[in-house]
């Protein structure tokens, strides 16, 4: 029987990383000069490559970590920093570089894979969780469910990019940016506390 509160748990710390309100002003700058239905085709395309990405680590996270032997409360504790690691680049985010804009809004420079789905969508702290969840008592199914709903919602919401970021403004989604760090910082604390009880548990046991 699936267990909708994991899926919906490791659906929701999946979507903090994959960060599109973060995402929304360099997919705008980058796409600005295409037409509008040929701007969603190449997101839909780009975040399906992404997808394609995240889940052969998501497939192959338990072989490699298994063969590493590395213990469930090492797994916890690394996943747990890098999700802190990330949390703070999203309170604290770096201004815009101009430059780096212009050379990507230049004449024929349409960006293909990289970096619209890689590695702005399927970033290392993605594929680090979606390996990290591979290893976790979650059944394969779920694990799958998880990163599909999280998929589809940053999907919705980069499709509407433009009018997103025509409604808030940059002051805006730096804004939501941040409350999704903030909560980011929470799941990463959590995670931190089980790793370390777990291994405080091994070595008194």
């Amino acid at each position: 029987m699936l267990n909708f509160q994991h899926i919906l748990i490791r659906a929701f710390t999946l979507f903090l990383l994959l960060d599109p309100i973060g995402n929304v002003p360099m997919y705008v700058v980058m796409l600005k000069k295409l037409p509008p239905k040929r701007q969603i085709l190449v997101i839909l395309r780009e975040l399906i490559f992404a997808l394609f990405v995240i889940i052969a680590f998501y497939e192959g996270g338990d072989a490699f970590l298994t063969l590493l032997e590395l213990k469930p409360e090492t797994i916890q504790i690394s996943g747990g920093a890098i999700l802190l690691i990330i949390a703070t680049t999203m309170l604290f985010p770096k201004p815009h570089n101009e430059e780096t804009e212009q050379v990507l809004t230049k004449k024929n420079n349409i960006p293909y894979f990289v970096p619209l789905a890689v590695p702005l969508i399927a970033g290392p702290a993605v594929l680090a969780a979606v390996m990290i969840y591979s290893h976790q008592h979650v059944t394969h199914v779920e694990g799958i469910l998880a990163i599909a709903l999280a998929w589809l919602v940053t999907t919705l919401i980069l499709i509407t990019s433009p009018f997103l970021n025509k409604i808030l403004g940059e002051k805006g989604l730096i804004t939501l940016e941040r409350i999704m760090g903030l909560i980011l910082v929470l799941f990463a604390f959590q995670m931190l506390m089980e790793g370390l009880t777990g291994f405080y548990v091994r070595i008194h046991s």
